[in-house]
């Protein structure tokens, strides 16, 4: 790809003022020059529509104001007001490193690439760097892997516009795990590449929405269930049992953790059901039971 290739990167805020310059600017600063930034204020309370102010004379940022109506409905809007060849994603409390674009944009040459993701590293409220658990990556075809686990870090993404335009954009049904759905859906047609560069900085703090665990594992299933269910022969019957065994022992865990221990047990024997032989499911069995124990 050249310097011509215009890229429309997307951000959803609400009640973000504290963070969200960060971002624009960490945005504004790509070594790659042509870049349009897209704010979506979700109906912010506090201060963020006068910090958003600030960039109100830049021909390269877009401000859009609606009424709140969550993170799904704010990115699809986003995705209607893009206009660049490429689409990336950068929420309003993470930073771009400056040479993201520049270092994806060349994969792109292989028409086959539809994705191209990396690296991220995990900083504190005050933009520290922190301990960072990443998990294996992959390259190609990934459906199989990605129904396991949605290893494909958000921010770190970069999307060919027409494939998101061709999969109806984010499903607004779903509260949480959008980009999961999105690129479940993305992987049946499309080549995913992982670059092992960090490309992002991903903040860790008390208000983050990741920290929604359970609405986070509601939401895998019901996608889980309707991806399968549309997508027959995707994946074989093996790469299936793998999957669910995988979320089941995810959601067991948080569970018992919260002390719900009679609906834990059963979504761990549910995994088993699936999966007898899982080394997960007999790991965090053998973690629990030591805890117990001590």
């Amino acid at each position: 790809m050249n310097d011509a290739s215009l890229v429309s990167v997307i951000t959803a805020t609400y009640n973000m003022g504290r963070y969200v310059a960060g971002t624009i600017d960490s945005i504004l600063a790509q070594t790659h020059p042509a870049v349009e930034v897209i704010v979506v204020d979700d109906g912010s309370t506090d201060d963020t529509p006068a910090v958003l102010s600030r960039y109100s004379a830049d021909a390269r940022v877009k401000i859009v104001r609606q009424d709140n109506a969550g993170q799904t409905v704010a990115k699809n809007r986003g995705l209607r007001e893009a206009t660049g060849e490429f689409v990336g994603f950068c929420d309003a409390d993470d930073l771009w490193r400056p040479a993201k674009l520049a270092l994806q944009l060349p994969h792109f040459e292989d028409e086959d690439v539809g994705v191209v993701y990396g690296n991220f590293q995990f900083i504190d409220g005050a933009g520290r760097p922190i301990e960072t658990y990443r998990p294996p990556t992959y390259s190609g075809r990934i459906t199989a892997e990605l129904l396991v686990d949605n290893f494909v870090h958000f921010p770190t993404a970069l999307v060919r516009r027409s494939i998101i335009e061709e999969e109806g954009g984010f499903d607004e049904s779903l509260s949480m795990g959008i980009d999961f759905d999105l690129w479940l859906r993305i992987s049946v047609d499309h080549d995913f590449l992982f670059l092992p560069d960090i490309l992002v900085d991903y903040r860790i703090w008390e208000g983050q929405m990741s920290h929604r665990t359970g609405e986070r594992l509601d939401n895998a299933f019901k996608l889980m269930h309707r991806f399968l269910a549309d997508h027959p022969g995707c994946v074989t019957g093996v790469q299936k049992r793998r999957a669910w065994a995988h979320t089941y022992v995810s959601r067991g865990l948080w569970k018992t953790r919260r002390g719900e221990r009679t609906a834990g047990a059963a979504d761990l024997a549910r995994a088993f059901a699936q999966r007898p032989w899982d080394r997960r499911l007999w790991t965090s069995l053998a973690k629990l039971l030591l805890r117990r124990q001590v």
